[in-house]
């Protein structure tokens, strides 16, 4: 598989989680924190799909390195925000285990990339 197919592969899966995020806040209660947990959920889970596209576009390999850690530290929120919903009984956290599953793997992924592309630099 060549380095472009995994990139659109990424770029598909990356949306795919997004979306699913999406689907699973318009599924939550209308109380206080599934509001706020909801809304907080929503904005770090959708932006890892737009920090994983912006890497792409970067003008630099440093820009490259630099929107990849962003989409990470979008999906470690995105892991709180999901953990604090099943935690708090918000949802029931046997819903949330194949979006947290998902959330681990694109971690993996992410940083398997940053460390390729970090060692191509020495």
């Amino acid at each position: 598989m060549s380095d472009e197919t995994k990139r659109q592969d990424l770029r598909l899966r990356t949306k795919r989680f997004a979306l699913r995020i999406i689907n699973m806040c318009d599924k939550l209660p209308e109380s206080r924190t599934g509001r706020i947990l909801g809304d907080q959920v929503f904005r770090s889970g959708t932006s890892v799909a737009a920090n994983f596209r912006e890497a792409y576009r970067g003008r630099s390999r440093a820009e490259f390195l630099s929107k990849l850690g962003d989409s990470q530290k979008e999906l470690e929120e995105t892991i709180l925000w999901l953990e604090l919903l099943g935690d708090s009984g918000t949802v029931k956290p046997g819903k949330l285990s194949a979006l947290l599953g998902e959330a681990d793997e694109l971690m993996s992924i992410l940083s398997s990339i940053i460390k390729h592309t970090k060692s191509g630099l020495s």
